[in-house]
This record gives structure tokens, sequence and C-alpha cells, in this order.
């Protein structure tokens, strides 16, 4: 163990590498912890450490505080200390390509403020996450610095193009860490818009923030980059924790995923069937069904036009105001009771609708099954009046897909046609009875 002068304690400090244990006293109180990275934010004289219960806390050094160094440390893993062995160069060509957009996965707490902020530099990010190197290079590219409630259809494009210039650079894999709470329509989005991919495009996030013990943000990624790095699969695919553990993880295709759960880490399930496959102790299982990889090149296959909705049908939800929400687009998605049923109150506005050319797509908000129109007279009567039934597309995927159909197509019934189209296994051909696991 070693010491330090008492006026010397914050130039001592902050000399010491992360991952250095030590014990700080103001001479009251006194804190055990690992050193983890310091920056610009969190304000003079903050020494942030790692504490053995998991959590993170940031300590004003002040003149007079004194300090010892640690020969073993208790503490889980930092991710900021360095890597055993050293990495592989990240300039080389076979690189797993990682692109940020933002949300908890990308941030890291700033202990001056007690916020959140983004991480977005390719030194940091791989400070904070040095496991990610650990079985091949890894490029981090920013795209976008936002929670995921903000990011829009017209963004989609964009990240859609930097997967494709990722592949066109000679990437071995893809991984996008993106926000859970838009993750889904990100990835359905996703989809729809890259064609002949030659390897995985792997989105994933994180359910707890970075300073929390049981943050899930290094474990998703570890599992994530596995996946990107697999060459059996060429699709879009979604990959998060499949239990409370840290060693299984469920591979769900981009179209069948949603968040099931505001908080829990294994809150993504595929409805209406298993998941493509599982992360087992880091080893990739891959289910019957994958899409395999493309000869390539990989290309952008938009454009989307935003002028569609996603309306949920609820008691009390009068014609007007659906007539209303539906005026300017082009076409639109009801999210139907049941087997897809909305008020009979509503058959005249949608007649209106369809036979001036707008799209009136019909799906469930059930979390498992098909929208049908044929078991009752309610579902006989939307039919007739021209709406278009999608089957067990979830609603997000369908509202997806239909923004991709209409960008595609000014004729509505080649926009019908695109929307009954199986392009990339959105729909399920059987469906497991017992519901997500």
């Amino acid at each position: 163990m070693s010491g330090a002068d008492r006026s010397d304690a914050w130039v001592a400090l902050r000399s010491l590498p992360m991952g250095e244990h030590v014990e700080v006293s103001d001479g009251e109180r006194t804190w055990t912890g690992t050193i983890v990275p310091h920056h610009e934010l969190s304000g003079d004289r903050i020494l942030q450490l790692k504490l053995e219960s998991g959590y993170n806390i940031g300590i004003r050094i002040e003149p007079g505080f004194t300090f010892r160094t640690l020969a073993e440390s208790n503490a889980p893993p930092v991710r900021g200390a360095p890597v055993p062995g050293g990495t592989v160069p990240r300039s080389a060509t076979g690189s797993v390509v990682l692109l940020t957009t933002g949300g908890t996965i990308a941030s890291r707490v700033d202990y001056e403020t007690g916020g959140v902020r983004p991480v977005k530099e390719e030194s940091e990010v791989l400070a904070f996450y040095p496991e990610l190197e650990a079985s091949g290079a890894v490029r981090i590219v920013p795209v976008f610095d936002r929670l995921s409630e903000d990011i829009a259809p017209e963004d989609w494009p964009t990240i859609a193009q930097h997967v494709v210039t990722a592949y066109r650079d000679g990437a071995a894999g893809v991984v996008i860490a993106h926000g859970t709470d838009t993750l889904g329509f990100t990835a359905a989005a996703l989809s729809f818009l890259l064609a002949d991919l030659p390897g995985p495009v792997v989105l994933v996030g994180a359910q707890r923030s970075p300073d929390r013990p049981s943050s899930d943000g290094a474990s998703n990624l570890r599992a994530a980059v596995a996946v990107a790095r697999d060459p059996r699969i060429g699709e879009v695919v979604v990959v998060m924790h499949a239990g409370p553990s840290d060693d299984r993880f469920a591979i769900h295709r981009g179209t069948w995923v949603r968040k099931m759960h505001s908080s829990r880490r294994d809150a993504f399930h595929s409805q209406n069937g298993p998941p493509l496959g599982y992360v087992v102790d880091g080893r990739v299982e891959l289910g019957a069904g994958v899409r395999p990889p493309a000869a390539g090149p990989p290309r952008l296959d938009g454009p989307m036009d935003a002028r569609g909705g996603l309306l949920w049908f609820y008691p009390g939800l009068t014609a007007d105001r659906a007539e209303t929400f539906s005026k300017g687009m082009r076409g639109i998605v009801l999210a139907g009771t049941g087997l897809g049923h909305v008020g009979s109150w509503h058959l005249t506005w949608i007649r209106s609708a369809t036979a001036r050319g707008m799209i009136v797509a019909m799906t469930t908000q059930c979390l498992e099954g098909n929208a049908d129109p044929y078991v009752y007279a309610t579902g006989r009567e939307l039919l007739r009046a021209g709406v278009l039934y999608l089957g067990d597309l979830l609603p997000e995927t369908a509202y997806v897909k239909l923004l991709w159909a209409l960008g595609h197509s000014a004729d509505p019934k080649r926009v019908e046609e695109l929307l009954r189209a199986d392009r990339v296994g959105e729909f399920r051909d059987r469906h497991d009875a017992g519901g997500p696991p």
C-alpha cells in the first residue's frame, strides 16, 4: 500500500491509472472503490469511483483529504480499465462497426450535475466498454445523439445509409446502439430499407443506466458484437437479455420484436413465436429460418413517405377525431381490438377515405395472433369498406412498412400489393400457442 501527502491528494489521485483500487478519506468519512474515467463535465477536483456495491459516485477532493492505494479489489470489473493483451487495430478490414444513435446504452453519468450525458467519441466508448474488442476490432461511428423518442422516420434512411457505407468499406458486421423505447420501430424500418445485406445488422440497447450495478449495457453490447461477427446471418435483428442473468441473450427478428416491460432487462420479446436464436455464454445458437447473407453489395431500398399514420382504436374514439387524424395522409394503420375491429360508426369515413385512394390497413392491439376479418360481421363490413387486413403484423411494423410502401409507389393498388407481400420474413407462417417466453 502507498500513501500521499495531504496537500497533494488530488494531484496524486488524478495521475493514477483507471482501474486503480483506492481508499479515500476526508477525516470523517471513507470511500473505497475503483477509479473510473474522468471527463471534462465532471467539474474540478472530482474523483469518480465505482464502489464495491457496484454504484458509481463522484467525490470532490478538497485540501486535507488523504488516500491510499489498495492491492486488491472486490469491485465489479471497471469499464475503462485497460484490456490485457491489447486490441486489434481498429483500421483493420473486417472490423465490426458500432453506430451510436444515443439512448441509455451510449450514455454515462455526470457526477457533477447528477445527470446523464452521451458517450460519442470512439476513444471514450472503447474506454467505457473495453471488452468490446476482446474478439476483434470495433470501429465506432457516431450518427445521432438523441433519446429514442426523438428519432423520427426521416432519420431511418440516414441510419440505413451508414450501414450500407460500413459494409461497402469492408465491415464484417454492424451494431447499432439505440434507445430502447422506439428500438422496435427502427429495427422494423431498417429491415425494409436495407436490401442485399452481406451480414448482420444488430440493434442493441440498455434498460439500466451505466452507474447501476444491474446495468445491462456492457453485456448486451458483448452479445450484439458476437452476433455481428456471425457469418450465418444476413438480416436486421435485435439482441437483448433473454432473462435476468447475464449469460443468455435473445436474437429477435427486427420485424417481430416488441418492448414488453418499461424497466426489466429482458423487456424485449419476439411476438407470435420464438426468437431466431440465443447467445448463451458467448456462443451464438441459431434456430431455423434465419435469413442468410446475400452476395451484396448492400443497398438502401428507399425512400419512405411519412404521410402515413398509426391510430389505436379505443372506446370513445369518434369518427370525427379519426377522420381529422387522417387528413393529409396517404395511408393509415388502425390498431383494432381483438381480430381487428373498430366501432361501426367509423365505417362512413373509412369508405370515403378508401374511395379517394387512401390506404386504410388493419392490425390488432393484441400481443399475439392475427387480425382476421372473416369471423365477425364487423370485420366483413370493414373489409367491404376497403380496409386491408395485415395478418399478424405488429402495429409498429405495419406502420413502418406502410411508410416504406408509400415511398415506393403513388398507385394505391401497388402500395397494397407491397403491404401484402412478405418481403423480409415479417409474417409468421406458424404461431406459438403459449405466447412469448
